[in-house]
């Protein structure tokens, strides 16, 4: 297969943007870390025309996905986990061509997964899980039990990342084989919930109990990248100062659930202040005194 994209990947190593280039090939028949192609071309460049540029081949019975991504672009899907197939291309891809080692220092920083990235990461799945439990609840509250059903299967696919990134992993693609071998107690929940003979109100209300005992044990490293960006001053935040600050960003979505979340469970305080307007306050937020 190399050998058949060899003239692809040499035009594009000559060029003086191109940092780096792997090649990640299909394992098993069925191959979702490739999109079900026989070869995946990641080149990596900066200064690029178009921040993400696909083109298919194929060739006889096989069959190929070039992707060029630059190199901003593609940080932020590291951050983020925003494109997951990507960082598995980089931890499994095999390099094709590296300059100045730009690709085998992508290929550490991944293996090492740094502090300050695993708690950005944390903080999403985290913010994700409480907005996915939250609408369970609400759900189960209204007698919708399938619909609470499904997000609950949700809330267990976040927890099985959290799970994952806390023992220093990156979530793959196939993620409940990974929560298998690496949280198994994780992964006992999620055949609960689908394995139970239990009608579906009754296996919704335990699995509701059984996440929220499992997000409490892990508000401790999933809330501290929220908690540090409110330490940065003294005076209460507001809600809408505290979602577009640069380092919530990649959660400003489900910012509004995580910060209840943490509200309910007293690491997070409201502060009520007067506005213009008689018998209306302004709602405000700051870390709880207890738990600082």
């Amino acid at each position: 297969m190399e050998d058949i994209l060899r003239p692809i990947y040499q035009e594009r190593a000559s060029k003086p943007n191109t940092l780096g280039i792997l090649i990640m090939e299909k394992q098993e028949a069925v191959s979702p870390e490739t999109d079900d192609f026989d070869s995946i071309l990641l080149v990596i460049v900066k200064d690029a025309d178009k921040d993400w540029l696909v083109k298919h081949y194929e060739f006889g019975d096989q069959s190929a996905a070039l992707h060029v991504i630059d190199q901003e672009l593609l940080n932020e899907w590291m951050d983020t986990s925003a494109y997951r197939r990507a960082v598995e291309w980089i931890i499994n891809g095999r390099i094709l061509y590296d300059r100045n080692e730009y690709v085998a220092n992508l290929k550490e920083t991944l293996r090492i997964f740094p502090y300050e990235k695993r708690s950005l990461r944390l903080a999403i799945e985290f913010s994700k899980i409480t907005r996915s439990y939250s609408e369970a609840k609400n759900l189960y509250d209204s007698g919708n039990y399938l619909d609470a059903y499904s997000r609950l299967l949700r809330s267990l696919h976040y927890l099985g990342r959290i799970a994952i990134i806390e023992k220093g992993h990156h979530p793959e693609v196939l993620v409940w084989n990974q929560v298998k071998r690496i949280e198994p107690e994780v992964y006992k929940l999620y055949e609960e919930l689908i394995r139970s003979t239990e009608d579906t109100k009754k296996r919704v209300e335990l699995m509701l109990l059984a996440i929220d005992v499992s997000l409490n044990q892990r508000i401790d490293v999933c809330a501290p990248h929220l908690l540090e960006v409110m330490q940065e001053k003294e005076e209460p935040w507001g809600f809408g100062e505290l979602k577009t600050h640069p380092q919530v960003a990649p959660y400003m979505y489900d910012l509004v659930s995580m910060v209840e979340y943490l509200v309910s469970k007293n690491i997070i305080e409201v502060v009520l202040e007067p506005t213009k307007s008689e018998g209306i306050r302004h709602r405000k937020y700051k870390i709880s005194e207890s738990a600082s």
